[in-house]
């Protein structure tokens, strides 16, 4: 009987033919399950639990949290799907996240379920292209898995490499105006302001030239309002960031804070380091230079220069023994 059903599919989709009866029941299966968990209602004992713990009411706690978009309110019922098990690797995602500059409370769901319905979504396309073209002509398994694998991990992949992309766009932003961001807070010390008077002003004044930085100290300073303690906030800065020369930033103001030390002496040394820092770092980049302008260099220079020097010589040559 299984013979008999998979020559069937051969002489009907061709070669490939079992691989896209499989993929079309896998979807099939995954549409006929979605209804049940969407209509899956949420268990009165975790409503319970979460008003014991924040003593207000869900309404109340919305209000408080800001609310939450339509969209994060359809995902709360794929919490179970969306979410790693393991604390451990919901916490590294979630700090990936927050690098990235996604601050909101479902960006971890959000971000599994880009990576879902990307990889579903391609791999749906792929297999609809896939038999399209199989009715034509005979397709080979390689192609039949260019045709829908490859997308489909792509699509997968795709939240990943845009997540690492913003985050090494955030870091380059964050370490370039730093120091000046530093400068400007000695300045602001200086002055007479305090710690906390100098990063509202920084985050203020950075944020035409820095967002990124200038959301960060904006997020200092509101923690900071809301009683926090500072030397955890600093922390939370620096984890955040994932940048060393943040790390020695946050210490340093932590150090001069419960040592009772000079601020302004702190910054002071620790922003002419900078300023060196980023000497160092554009005279690294001009040292660079030559050596990528060898291979343009080569490209474009050295073939026109043979053609100037060595053309004429060749025309003369074949000019001699056509005549000959």
């Amino acid at each position: 009987m299984f013979e008999t059903l998979n020559q069937t599919l051969v002489d009907t989709l061709g070669p490939a033919g079992p691989l896209l009866a499989l993929g079309g029941a896998g979807i099939v299966l995954i549409v006929l399950a979605l209804p049940t968990i969407l209509k899956r209602e949420r268990d009165p004992l975790d409503r319970i639990r979460e008003q014991r713990a924040g003593n207000k009411p869900d309404d109340v706690q919305k209000l408080r949290r800001g609310g939450k978009s339509p969209g994060a309110e359809k995902l709360e019922r794929f919490a179970d799907y969306l979410e790693p098990k393991t604390a451990e690797e919901l916490s590294a995602t979630r700090l990936k996240l927050l690098r990235a500059g996604y601050h909101s409370k479902d960006a971890v769901r959000m971000f599994h379920f880009a990576q879902f319905a990307l990889g579903l979504g391609i791999l749906g396309v792929g297999l609809l292209l896939a038999l399209l073209k199989s009715t034509q002509q005979e397709m080979t398994t390689t192609t039949m898995v260019l045709y829908t694998i490859v997308p489909a991990a792509i699509g997968y992949y795709a939240p990943q490499y845009w997540v690492q992309r913003r985050i090494q766009g955030r870091q380059a932003e964050i370490t370039a105006g730093f120091p000046d961001a530093l400068d400007m807070m000695l300045v602001c010390v200086e002055a007479g302001q305090s710690l906390d008077q100098s990063i509202i002003r920084v985050g203020n004044e950075a944020r035409a030239g820095y967002p990124a930085l200038a959301e960060e100290f904006e997020m200092v300073a509101h923690e900071v309002k809301a009683g926090k303690e500072r030397s955890v906030v600093l922390r939370d800065m620096s984890e955040r960031v994932g940048l060393p020369d943040i790390t020695s930033f946050t210490t340093t103001l932590i150090q001069s804070s419960s040592f009772g030390t000079s601020i302004a002496d702190a910054l002071r040394v620790y922003s002419a380091e900078m300023r060196d820092k980023r000497i160092m770092r554009a005279e690294e980049k001009a040292n660079t230079i030559p050596t990528k302008l060898t291979l343009g260099t080569m490209l474009f220079t050295v073939p026109p220069l043979l053609v100037i020097l060595i053309g004429p010589s060749l025309y003369k040559f074949a000019a001699q023994m056509t005549g000959g």
